[in-house]
């Protein structure tokens, strides 16, 4: 079997770190992996791990990407692979088209899989055109459903992510040299209650909601530093929240770390992490799974996806959107090592690589 995934680029996130997990599994099990994505720092794991990467940049938002889909064809008619399977919309359109234009009993199978709740409208339509459309969790799907008249119901499967259960092992502990190394750049931090609070540092993510939480916390005890593990992606949003927190006299209960390598080690020295997206549901929630797989419990605002994984694993640690004043009770008993038994892991790897194969499998019998 050939298969050849598409997505943008191969820089660091969750849809790229699917695609590799998938390209991996691929080669183990003896079939041919090719990623096309306009390239990127994961290229060179891609290719040490057995796949072949073209190099071709189909996710440029321009008009002149649609023209690609012409040597889009021919390159698939040279190729001549089993399933074709795209992660992102623009990528999606190019291989579309392609696709469309070519005979029904000489062209591979079309797979979509959709990552996340886009804005609804004709662009993000595409997602749901796949012959097969892999939804990475059931509010993905939902949101598909609900919005669009294109999949039906039976051609969309929900695969969620998957985490590796070996890297992300309950009761981890960091081995002495990087706790050295890390109380040596942040002193003294270790010896305080830590709660990670990991995600790019945007509006979305709910910054300024962690911002009242640390208030309200601070009325109760005084021993906690909050791990801000991230970066501000386009830089206009994360001095507006240390504003909020210098406002608030809070600067000494933050602890920026930027972004990190080691959410293993980072998760496993905390007694809780946070999740707390307001406006925007979740799709899946990668650092929840994380966070909860290593044995750290999560305090969570329970919608989308956030919702389901808490469900499954800690349902201790789901509150409602907004209600601030219970998340915080829940979190101050956390800390104290109240309520913290959390269910055997529920999203592996090795169960999204499993679904993910078999359902290629079965597209090409169909």
């Amino acid at each position: 079997m050939k298969v050849v995934q598409v997505l943008p680029a191969l820089e660091l996130g969750g849809v790229e770190r699917g695609t590799l997990d998938i390209a991996k599994a691929l080669v183990e099990e003896g079939h041919e992996s090719v990623v096309i994505s306009a390239g990127g720092r994961l290229v060179q794991q891609l290719v040490q791990e057995g796949s072949r990467h073209v190099t071709w940049d189909l996710g440029k938002k321009s008009p002149l990407t649609f023209l690609k889909f012409w040597s889009v064809r021919k390159w698939l008619r040279e190729e001549c692979p089993d399933i074709v399977h795209v992660r992102s919309r623009m990528p999606a359109w190019v291989v579309w088209l392609a696709w469309k234009g070519m005979p029904e009993n000489d062209r591979p199978r079309f797979i979509t899989t959709l990552h996340g709740m886009h804005s609804v409208n004709w662009y993000s339509a595409i997602m749901g055109r796949g012959e097969t459309v892999i939804c990475v969790s059931e509010t993905c799907k939902r949101y598909l459903l609900d919005n669009y008249s294109e999949p039906p119901e039976d051609r969309t499967v929900v695969i969620h992510r998957g985490i590796d259960s070996g890297e992300f092992s309950r009761g981890y502990r960091p081995d002495s040299d990087w706790l050295a190394k890390f109380s040596e750049l942040y002193p003294n931090v270790i010896d305080h209650k830590l709660v990670c609070f990991p995600g790019r540092i945007t509006r979305w993510k709910g910054h300024l909601e962690l911002v009242k939480v640390a208030e309200k916390l601070a009325e109760m005890r005084q021993d906690f530093r909050f791990l801000v593990v991230g970066s501000d992606p386009k830089g206009h949003f994360i001095e507006e929240f240390k504003q909020a927190i210098t406002t608030k006299e809070l600067d000494n209960y933050f602890i920026f770390l930027g972004t990190r390598k080691d959410m293993r080690e980072l998760y496993a020295i905390c007694d809780a992490s946070l999740s707390l997206t307001t406006t925007t549901e979740e799709s899946f929630g990668r650092t929840v799974v994380e966070s909860l797989a290593i044995g750290t419990p999560v305090i969570g605002y329970g919608h989308g996806a956030v919702s389901e994984t808490l469900s499954a694993m800690f349902p201790y640690g789901e509150v409602a959107v907004g209600d601030v004043d219970s998340l915080v009770l829940k979190l101050n008993r956390v800390l104290d090592g109240e309520y913290v038994h959390i269910e055997e892991l529920k999203f592996t790897l090795a169960d999204m690589r499993a679904r993910t194969l078999e359902l290629y499998a079965t597209a090409l019998k169909q």
